[in-house]
């Protein structure tokens, strides 16, 4: 999703929502969610990365400091420095950390796949080792997300375009008046800048259906999908596009979906995630944090 730090952005928007003042869509971190592995990762308010492997109750590991950033994507653990640095690492918590890039406002994973999106607006991917040479995608993008074989991009102008294949395929428009998209398998989310949600499922060209309104968040994994409303309320669905939604934590600033995992962080810095059902009971992860990974 479209970066901005909790601090900055999201608490702020919380604070807002509980005064009931805030109208409209609101900001959230990037690559949040996962497509059912079994890391957590959460930015602590000292900077601090750190990530889990295992079960919900296993143990930290620290990963990197200066973070205000951080991502997940199978074997493959990102860091964002405050600096603007990318760097990545793959395989086990412990392995080395490779820079990526420099002059970096967002990075992104998903399987094989790096992408940033550089101070200037440039979107760029690489596909293959950690090494491997960047293509670049488009210019004036605001943020990039990806997932499998497609990539997607929020223009400056709040444009949502798509493309499958390859890195060279070519785009299509999505929708337009976007705030944040996310994608998920073969489902589409956009987040328009009137808080609508909404879902699309199959092709480029499917057709949208309205998921929620007075949304701030948008989140999709596998056939979930969540929502955090102005008001801090977490809610997710299970299924078709027109499942019924469970109403799932209250004063929430960010929610984070990846397989049957959901996880919450509270407005008192409380990472809270749960794994089973929509009904499973949650798990206290960590306190001071500020933004929660699943991969």
């Amino acid at each position: 999703m479209k970066f901005r730090t909790l601090t900055a952005a999201l608490a702020a928007a919380v604070t807002l929502a509980a005064a009931g003042s805030l109208t409209g869509a609101a900001a959230a971190p990037s690559g949040v969610s996962g497509d059912g592995g079994n890391r957590i990762a959460t930015l602590r308010s000292s900077g601090e990365a750190y990530v889990k492997e295992g079960g919900l109750s296993a143990q930290w590991v620290k990963e990197y400091d200066g973070v205000k950033q951080i991502v997940l994507a199978g074997d493959r653990v990102g860091v964002l420095t405050g600096n603007g640095t990318a760097l990545v690492k793959e395989g086990g918590l412990s392995a080395e950390w490779v820079t990526e890039y420099d002059g970096v406002k967002q990075l992104a994973l998903s399987g094989n796949r790096i992408g940033v999106v550089t101070d200037s607006g440039t979107a760029l991917v690489k596909e293959g080792g950690l090494s491997a040479s960047w293509v670049t995608e488009y210019e004036g993008v605001k943020e990039l997300e990806l997932s499998g074989n497609r990539i997607g991009i929020v223009k400056g102008n709040g444009d949502a375009l798509v493309k499958e294949g390859g890195l060279s395929a070519s785009w299509v428009t999505e929708e337009t008046n976007v705030v944040d998209i996310d994608l998920a398998g073969n489902r589409i989310g956009v987040l328009k800048g009137n808080g609508l949600a909404r879902v699309k499922e199959g092709g480029l060209s499917a057709s949208w259906v309205d998921e929620y309104n007075d949304v701030i968040q948008l989140e999709l994994s596998r056939d979930r999908i969540g929502v955090l409303s102005s008001g801090g309320v977490a809610l997710v669905k299970e299924g078709g596009l027109s499942a019924g939604w469970v109403r799932e934590h209250d004063h929430v600033v960010q929610i984070a979906l990846s397989g049957n995992r959901i996880g919450v962080l509270t407005g008192a810095g409380l990472a809270r995630v749960k794994e089973g059902g929509l009904s499973a009971a949650w798990v206290d992860e960590a306190d001071n944090v500020t933004e929660l990974a699943l991969s």
